[in-house]
C-alpha cells in the first residue's frame, strides 16, 4: 500500500522504526527521486494537548547542526481510509539507527573504538548545540541516533525524535515523564515504571543519565544495569540497582535470581576501548550516571571534560620486551615529558630508561618536543617502545570469550536467539585471533629493527678496537724510535712501564674482538630464528578458516531467522533445522579447536621466543657497555702514554737547545742538529697521528650514537 504527501510517497512496508504516536517511513521526492524520512503521527497522537502536538514541528525549525537530523518539511498525508495526518519531512539516515548498529552481530561486545570515538564526538556536539538553544531531549536512546553514511564510508551520527524535547534552561525544572525505561534517570523511573507517587521536578541533567546509558551500552554492547531476567520483567530490582549504585561504579549486574548485584567500577574486559581510553572515559561515566541530581556533573563540566577527551591524539605504542599494545591519549601541546610519564603509567617503564624506534630507526624524543611534532602512528605503524632493562613479557591479555549452551530440544525461538547470540561469540573469537596475529607480527617487526640497531651496535664497537689498536701500534712504535734515540743520548729516563703497559692493552684487545664476533654470531642465530618464525606467520591460515567457518555460522543464523518468522515448520524443513543445528556445532568446535590449538599456541611460540631474544639482547647490551668503559678507560692510558712521549720528546728538545749537550766537533755538531731534527719530525709525526685518530674515534662515536638511546 502506498502513501504519499503533495510532494512525497513512500511504501507502507518500507518502515525505518514505530513509536507510541508515529511511524516512520523511507519515501521519495515525487520530482527528484530524493531519498527522505518521513514522520507520520497515527490518530492516538492527536489526543495530546495542541502545543505539545506542535512542540516537535517547532523544535526541529529551530534547530540547525550536523549532529541534528533535518527537517525539510511539515506536509500533510493522504493515508488509507481517506484520513488526512501530520507528517515531518526529514533527513533520510542511510545507516539505520546506532541501536541498528549495536544489535549487529559483530557489535556484541561493543563498537570499535575508531566508531565509538565518532559517537562520542558527534553526540556531544549535538547535545552542546541543545544547550546552547536551551532544548531538553529527554529520550535520549540508541534508537534515537541516527546514522548517516558518507562517501568516505565515515560515519556521522545525528540526534532525532524531538517529540518529549522540550525548552529548558539549566536551573529549571520539569515534571512530565517522556523516555525509555532502560535509559530513565532513577527519579524518573521510580515515577514512570514503577508507578509510585512523588512530588520530585526533573532538571536537564536527566539527559546526562541517558547518555551515560548510551555510551555504555555502546562501549560494552550490553547496558550497565541488568537484574537477573532482564530489565523489564524485574523492574524493582532494575530500581534497585541504579539507586543504590555505589560511588565510582558505573555497572551493576544481578545474575541469579534474588543474588546480590555484582558492582563494576570498569569497562569490560571484552570490549573493543583500549585502556588508554578507557582510563579516560570511565571517571566520565561514573560522574554522569549519579542518581542523585545534586551530584550529577552539569553539562559544563561533561562537555569541558568529553572535549578534552575528543581534542587527544592517540599515538599508538608497542611495548617490544612486554608485546603489549597501548594508545596514549593526550593533548596535541603537551610536552615529550608528559608523554614519558603516561607511557610509564600504562607500562611500568620510567623515562629514564625508555626507549623508541619507528620504523625500523631509532626515535629521539628531546623532553621538550610537542606531541604535535611525533610522527604519525596508527596501530598497524607505532612507536616501539624498548626498556633499558629486562621487561616481563606479558603480551596481549585475551579472554576466550563464554559460549551460550545450545538448546537441546527443537524450538525455532530458542534456536534463532541462541544462533543470534553464538554468531556474536565467534566475531569475538575472530577480533582476537586477529589481535594475537597482529601481536606476533609486530613481536617480529620490532626485534627485527632492535637486531639491526644492536648489530650497528657491534659494528661501531669493533670500529673503536681497531681505533684503539691503531692507536697503541702507534705509541709501540714511537716507543722504538725513542728507544733508537736513547743510543743518541743518555738523557731519556726509563721507559720500561710503558712498553709493558702497551703490550698488555694490545694483548687484550683480540680478546675483546674475539667476543664481538661471539655477540655477531649470536646475532645471527636470532636473526635466523626470527625469519624462521616470519615464514611460519606468512604461510598461517587460521584467521581466514576462522573467517570461512564464521560465514557458515551465519549462514544458518540468517535460515533460522527465516524459521522463526515461518514459525511451524513442515516435517521436512524440520529436518533440515535439525540437521544446520548438527553442522553448526561442529562448526563452534572447528572455531575453538583453531582458536586455541593454532592461534594461541602459535601466539605463545612467538611470545617464548621474544622472552629469549630479550634476554640475549640485553646481555650483549649489557657487555657492549661494559666494553664501552673499559675502552674509555684504554683511551685514557693511552693519551696519558701520548703525553709522558710528548714530554720526553719535549726534554731532550729542551736540552738540546739549552746546550745540556754540548758538541767537540763539527760531526756532533752535526750529528745534534740532526737529532733535533729526528725530535721535531717525531712530535710532528706523533700530532698528525693523534689529529686522525681522534678524527676516526670522533666518526665512531657518532655511528655509535646512532643506536638505540633513552627517548630522554
Amino acid at each position: 500500500m502506498m502513501a504519499s504527501t503533495a510532494n512525497y510517497l513512500w511504501s507502507m512496508e518500507d518502515v525505518l522504526g514505530q513509536g507510541a504516536t508515529a511511524s516512520v517511513f523511507k519515501a521519495r521526492n515525487k520530482k527528484t527521486g530524493e531519498l527522505v524520512a518521513v514522520k507520520v503521527f497515527n490518530t492516538s497522537s492527536y489526543g495530546r494537548p495542541y502545543e505539545v502536538q506542535m512542540r516537535e514541528f517547532e523544535m526541529l525549525r529551530k534547530l540547525n547542526h550536523v549532529n541534528i537530523v533535518k527537517l525539510f518539511a511539515v506536509e500533510e498525508g493522504q493515508m488509507h481510509l481517506n484520513t488526512k495526518q501530520k507528517v515531518l519531512v526529514m533527513e533520510f539516515c542511510s545507516g539505520g539507527s546506532l541501536l541498528n548498529l549495536l544489535e549487529e552481530p559483530e557489535n556484541a561486545f561493543g563498537l570499535p573504538e575508531s566508531e565509538f570515538l565518532i559517537v562520542l564526538q558527534c553526540v556531544v556536539h549535538g547535545m552542546n548545540h541543545l544547550r546552547e538553544n536551551g532544548v531538553v531531549h529527554r529520550d535520549i536512546k540508541p534508537g534515537n541516533i541516527m546514522r548517516l553514511v558518507g562517501e568516505d564510508g565515515r560515519s556521522v551520527y545525528k540526534l532525532t525524535d524531538f517529540g518529549a524535547a522540550r525548552e529548558l534552561e539549566d536551573d529549571e525544572k520539569f515534571v512530565s515523564i517522556y523516555g525509555t525505561e532502560e535509559y530513565l534517570h532513577p527519579d524518573m523511573y521510580e515515577r514512570a515504571v514503577l508507578r509510585k507517587p512523588q512530588q520530585k521536578a526533573y532538571g536537564v541533567t536527566v539527559d546526562l543519565w541517558s547518555i551515560g546509558v548510551t555510551f555504555y551500552h555502546a562501549a560494552a554492547g550490553t547496558l550497565p544495569f541488568i537484574p537477573f531476567g532482564g530489565p523489564r520483567r524485574n523492574k524493582q530490582i532494575m530500581y534497585k540497582i541504579t539507586t543504590e549504585k555505589p560511588v565510582g561504579a558505573i555497572a551493576g549486574v544481578q545474575k541469579v535470581e534474588d543474588g546480590v548485584i555484582e558492582w563494576s567500577y570498569h569497562l569490560p574486559h571484552c570490549c573493543q576501548l583500549s585502556e588508554g581510553l578507557k582510563t579516560q572515559l570511565v571517571p566520565v561515566l561514573a560522574s554522569i550516571l549519579e542518581a542523585d541530581q545534586e551530584k550529577c556533573w552539569g553539562f559544563d563540566q561533561f562537555f569541558a571534560e568529553t572535549t578534552g577527551i575528543l581534542h587527544r591524539v592517540a599515538v599508538h605504542v608497542f611495548s617490544l620486551q612486554q608485546a603489549t599494545a597501548h594508545h596514549v591519549y593526550i593533548p596535541s601541546y603537551n610536552t615529550a615529558s608528559i608523554f614519558f610519564k603516561e607511557v610509564q603509567r600504562q607500562t611500568g617503564v620510567v623515562p629514564e630508561l625508555q626507549q623508541y624506534m619507528f620504523q625500523g630507526h631509532p626515535l629521539f624524543l628531546e623532553s621538550s618536543t610537542t606531541v604535535v611534532s611525533f610522527p604519525q602512528t596508527t596501530p598497524d605503524h607505532p612507536i616501539f617502545l624498548i626498556s633499558r632493562q629486562p621487561e616481563r613479557t606479558v603480551g596481549l591479555l585475551h579472554r576466550e570469550p563464554e559460549t551460550p549452551v545450545m538448546p537441546s530440544r527443537f524450538d525455532v525461538v530458542a534456536d534463532f536467539a541462541f544462533t543470534k547470540g553464538i554468531v556474536g561469540v565467534i566475531h569475538q573469537y575472530l577480533r582476537i585471533a586477529r589481535s594475537l596475529r597482529k601481536s606476533q607480527e609486530l613481536i617480529l617487526q620490532g626485534f627485527y629493527a632492535y637486531f639491526e640497531n644492536v648489530r650497528t651496535e657491534c659494528g661501531s664497537t669493533v670500529h673503536k678496537i681497531s681505533i684503539i689498536n691503531m692507536k697503541v701500534i702507534a705509541c709501540l712504535k714511537m716507543e722504538e724510535k725513542l728507544h733508537k734515540l736513547g743510543h743518541s743520548t743518555e738523557e731519556l729516563p726509563d721507559r720500561t712501564e710503558n712498553g709493558k703497559q702497551l703490550r698488555l692493552i694490545q694483548e687484550d684487545l683480540p680478546i675483546y674482538a674475539n667476543r664481538i664476533r661471539e655477540f655477531q654470531s649470536k646475532l645471527d642465530h636470532l636473526h635466523l630464528e626470527l625469519s624462521r618464525r616470519s615464514e611460519i606467520l606468512a604461510q598461517d591460515r587460521s584467521t581466514e578458516k576462522m573467517e570461512f567457518l564464521l560465514e557458515k555460522i551465519s549462514e544458518v543464523h540468517q535460515q533460522y531467522r527465516k524459521d522463526r518468522m515461518t514459525g511451524k515448520l513442515t516435517y521436512n524443513d524440520e529436518q533440515i533445522h535439525k540437521f544446520e543445528k548438527i553442522n553448526l556445532s561442529n562448526n563452534i568446535k572447528k572455531v575453538k579447536s583453531i582458536y586455541r590449538e593454532d592461534c594461541l599456541q602459535k601466539y605463545h611460540d612467538v611470545l617464548a621466543l621474544a622472552s629469549n631474544w630479550t634476554s640475549a639482547l640485553h646481555e650483549i647490551q649489557s657487555h657492549l657497555k661494559e666494553f664501552g668503559n673499559a675502552f674509555n678507560q684504554l683511551i685514557g692510558d693511552l693519551q696519558a702514554c701520548e703525553e709522558r712521549q710528548s714530554k720526553i720528546l719535549d726534554a731532550v728538545l729542551f736540552r738540546a737547545h739549552q746546550g745540556a749537550w754540548r758538541p767537540e766537533s763539527t760531526d756532533e755538531l752535526k750529528e745534534k742538529d740532526h737529532m733535533i731534527l729526528r725530535i721535531n719530525r717525531l712530535k710532528d709525526e706523533m700530532e698528525a697521528v693523534a689529529r686522525e685518530l681522534q678524527c676516526n674515534n670522533s666518526i665512531i662515536e657518532s655511528l655509535g650514537s646512532m643506536n638505540i638511546v633513552p627517548g630522554v
